[in-house]
């Protein structure tokens, strides 16, 4: 039996929604990956490219703010521990003026408790690496999904 990642179809990279039968393309995803280390970053990067997402790489918590101060991302994937503070400073960053996109904790030890605790602190989901690409395109689909539903509801407020 083939495994869940061999399963997997490619993506077209494009969010649909649909109008009636129609199927509208939306923008491209755009995703944020701060991680200093480069054996995080390297198959993370491969894995979202293969899904078509635009992806802005940096390897510190002041740049990934001053990215996100400058531009929109829909998901960003941020290592537990970084050179200059962790996700929870920049899940919690003052500086930003616009609210901080679904953040993705990724780590080496994939503890229960780092789970617990990092969406309790606002992250969006946590994925403990080496990660198969059918965790990283789960986390992107849910997060679009997320938004998309957050844009419905507003509009119809």
């Amino acid at each position: 039996m083939a495994s869940l990642s061999t399963q997997t179809r490619p993506s077209s990279g494009l969010r649909t929604r649909t109008n009636g039968s129609a199927a509208i393309p939306l923008q491209r995803a755009r995703a944020l990956l701060v991680s200093p280390h480069m054996e995080v970053r390297r198959p993370l990067l491969r894995t979202l490219e293969a899904l078509s997402v635009d992806v802005i790489v940096c390897s510190t918590r002041a740049q990934a703010e001053e990215v996100l101060s400058r531009q929109a991302v829909e998901i960003v994937f941020c290592d537990e521990h970084l050179p200059d503070g962790s996700y929870c400073d920049l899940i919690h960053s003052s500086g930003l003026d616009h609210g901080i996109p679904c953040v993705v904790v990724t780590t080496r030890n994939g503890e229960w408790e780092l789970y617990f605790e990092a969406t309790g602190k606002g992250a969006f989901d946590v994925i403990r690496s080496p990660w198969y690409a059918t965790d990283v395109e789960l986390a992107v689909i849910r997060a679009l999904r997320g938004q998309d539903q957050a844009a419905f509801s507003r509009a119809v407020a």
